[in-house]
């Protein structure tokens, strides 16, 4: 049960957090703040949104949840399972290649290891958060192929929406107090999530 409360946790500090040191970097702007508070914000995001589901494979494992928490694993476990499937093929494609980018362009890595200039080649001309688009389909991907109701419902209705809580209400902002007018450029003129065409 511990895990179950690690998952809701985690997706509760995400989201209290991005409004906090979001209204914080409002009230206090500056590049340093900026880099000191994403610092925070990709901790809460590895220790509330990325370990407890690695964690939870191996102990109690993704399907028990379910009854641990009374649900029911999702029905037609075929059909979820090629669906779970074809979600993860795009969502490694989408975090291996930015993963790739942030470190050639960017000169820095997905968290700790700040970018220094933005990214606005290859995916990231089609959309401003691939890596966020490849995370969400992996979270989803991971509760249909295990089958579990829990993890699907943690995904939908908690890791998502924390995680683009983050995204609107701090990271665009971080971005901005870092990178300026370039970053602002980019916003104007590239998705935000979903890729354009063409």
């Amino acid at each position: 049960m511990l895990m179950v409360y690690w998952l809701i946790a985690g997706s509760v500090a995400m989201a209290l957090g991005a409004i906090f040191l979001g209204v914080w970097l409002r009230r206090n702007p500056s590049k340093e703040n900026a880099e000191k508070s994403s610092r925070i914000m990709h901790f809460l995001f590895f220790a509330g949104q990325v370990a407890p589901p690695i964690v939870s494979l191996f102990s109690p494992g993704i399907s028990r949840l379910d009854e641990l928490v009374g649900l029911q694993p999702l029905p037609m476990r075929p059909v979820f399972l090629g669906i779970g499937v074809l979600l993860a093929i795009p969502g490694f494609y989408f975090m291996a290649v930015t993963n790739k980018l942030l470190r050639s362009i960017g000169n820095g890595t997905n968290a700790f290891v700040l970018t220094r200039h933005v990214v606005n080649d290859d995916i990231y001309k089609r959309t401003r958060n691939p890596m966020s688009l490849g995370f969400y389909l992996l979270a989803i991907a991971l509760g249909f192929v295990t089958g579990s109701t829990f993890a699907t419902l943690a995904a939908i209705l908690g890791i998502i929406p924390s995680h683009l809580i983050f995204i609107k209400y701090f990271e665009e902002k971080e971005l901005e107090l870092r990178f300026g007018e370039s970053y602002l450029e980019y916003k104007k003129n590239v998705p935000f999530l979903f890729p354009k065409l063409g």
